[in-house]
């Protein structure tokens, strides 16, 4: 999981290098890098390359591909440290989703995170001025559709391969990004395309540690651990983009990273005690 972040952020990192291009395209450069990656290993696995529930396959890939646009827009617009606490928010968006759809229960102390998580957020808005409300609510809005894109993969757990699950966010992505960018593509330099490269595979990559990760261990020990993706991104920024942060700024980023870790561990603890 560990590794996971490290390459996570490092592909954020690339994406913040990237920012002179246009979000359509640097989503479409990302999918299509992955798309290739995808198709070989289910050609080779001798898997479907739809997949079999494809109304939710459908679902998964569209809801991902635009909460990645956004994300991508507010990486190459906000401090990377404040664009990726918001998208930290998605669990809670997670949490809502399943109360309706799955119906999970929710347990009081959950709901005392999650509002505790959602301070955080406002903190983080209200008290960095780089952060426009606008910028502050596509964050939050790819937050919610990442969370719609996760509850689709947990329907799709049971049918279909978590590759194949991924691809079909590429196949939608690489046809819609490559005709949104194309009339406003940027040229690009040699260092720029090797940057592209770095980002499809970083990612994937990233993917596929984090899911080995919660498939030999319980998800309340791994998953806080991703969250050490927010110090990581805040002392890049620091350090590499000069993205100072007041105290107040960074007790709301603190409140949500511990707030979602809490609301892990307490959801893992439950179901384990349930088995």
């Amino acid at each position: 999981m560990l590794t996971s972040v490290v390459l996570y952020t490092s592909a954020n990192l690339c994406v913040k290098e990237l920012s002179h291009l246009g979000t359509f395209q640097l989503v479409f450069l990302r999918s299509a890098v992955s798309l290739v990656l995808c198709a070989v290993y289910l050609k080779r696995a001798g898997i479907p390359l739809l997949g079999n529930n494809r109304r939710w396959l459908f679902v998964r890939g569209l809801m991902g591909m635009v909460a990645l646009s956004g994300f991508f827009h507010t990486v190459r617009h906000i401090p990377l440290a404040s664009a990726t606490v918001i998208q930290y928010f998605s669990p809670v968006f997670t949490v809502l989703l399943a109360l309706f759809f799955l119906k999970e229960k929710v347990h009081r102390w959950q709901w005392l995170f999650l509002g505790l998580a959602l301070a955080g957020i406002v903190m983080v808005k209200g008290f960095d001025p780089r952060v426009s409300w606008g910028m502050w609510g596509l964050g939050l809005m790819s937050a919610c559709l990442a969370a719609v894109a996760y509850l689709a993969t947990m329907k799709c757990r049971d049918t279909d391969h978590p590759v194949g699950v991924v691809i079909w966010f590429h196949l939608l992505a690489v046809p819609v990004m490559g005709a949104l960018s194309w009339g406003r593509w940027t040229p690009m330099m040699d260092v720029d395309w090797g940057l592209a490269l770095a980002i499809g595979v970083l990612s994937i990559a990233a993917q596929v540690l984090m899911t080995v990760a919660l498939h030999h261990e319980d998800a309340g020990m791994v998953m806080p651990f991703k969250y050490l993706g927010a110090v990581l991104a805040l002392a890049i920024g620091w350090w590499g983009y000069g993205e100072h942060m007041s105290n107040l700024s960074l007790v709301g980023m603190a409140l949500v990273v511990a707030s979602i870790s809490a609301n892990t561990v307490l959801k893992a603890r439950r179901s384990a005690a349930l088995r």
